[in-house]
């Protein structure tokens, strides 16, 4: 049976149905526009009308559990932080709430750490040993950190400190296009950022993912690092694909792993 994943973002809420053992999408995904404000009451109603979509809860055996990649710190299926949501999302119960509404077993994790579970699986970090980082470029910048494989949940990258301000307020992609840079100037903010990380944790490999990933040509080749730096393999759907594959390890706990 498929497992539907659930990617929230900044500006939109995504989801499709994936078969676990592959990654691939088993139906086209199905988005919406993520509610301004994005309440905790209004973003678990438009998760449900996006789960409606392919089955749930109505169809008992069209799916059988669900994953959510949330943007912010989740720490037990209790969300901590929502830096690009609204600060009522500090402390609730996500992972009991989302069950409630959709009727069934609900795995929610750091969206960026979903991304980085799905490339590390099916993308760009396959066997990769080492220190993997995976960043992904969007509304913010979301990190997800693998040693030799495993996950260290919940990094935050994107909110260090760059030239006096939050990372991503310099180098995300919402920053490029509130900015107005074209791609050299934005590859600049991005390679300063870059080679803070590598001072930081002294990476083996990165992976650039989220939504510029599709338009990796225009800036990476501009990106000059020490580290190897590739674009993700599965784009934008890493969230859906991660979020699915967490929920498949789900074992009566709303902890997760990142797949070995």
């Amino acid at each position: 049976m498929a497992v539907l994943g659930i990617d929230i973002g900044g500006s939109g809420i995504k989801g499709a149905s994936v078969e676990p053992e592959t990654g691939l999408l088993t139906r086209e995904r199905y988005r919406l526009e993520t509610p301004r404000p994005a309440t905790v009451a209004d973003v678990v109603g438009t998760v449900g009308k996006v789960a409606r979509q392919f089955g749930v809860p109505e169809e008992v055996e069209a799916v059988a559990r669900v994953g959510i990649a949330f943007p912010g710190v989740v720490v037990d299926g209790v969300t901590r932080t929502a830096p690009n949501l609204e600060p009522s999302w500090g402390d609730v119960p996500a992972a009991d709430l989302f069950s409630a509404e959709l009727g069934r077993p609900v795995t929610v994790l750091n969206d960026a750490d979903a991304a980085g579970i799905a490339e590390m699986t099916f993308g760009a970090g396959i066997g990769q040993r080492g220190v993997t980082i995976v960043l992904t470029f969007g509304t913010g910048i979301g990190s997800a950190v693998f040693l030799d494989g495993a996950l260290l949940p919940n990094t935050e990258l994107g909110h260090l400190e760059l030239r006096g301000l939050d990372a991503e307020l310099r180098a995300s992609g919402r920053a490029r296009e509130t900015g107005d840079l074209d791609w050299p100037q934005w590859a600049r903010r991005v390679q300063d950022y870059l080679r803070h990380l590598e001072d930081l944790l002294q990476p083996d490999l990165l992976i650039i993912g989220g939504g510029v990933s599709k338009k990796a040509s225009k800036f990476l080749p501009l990106v000059d690092i020490r580290t190897r730096v590739v674009p993700a393999v599965l784009q934008n759907n890493a969230g859906i694909i991660g979020a699915a594959l967490a929920a498949d390890a789900y074992r009566n706990t709303h902890r997760t792993r990142a797949p070995r």
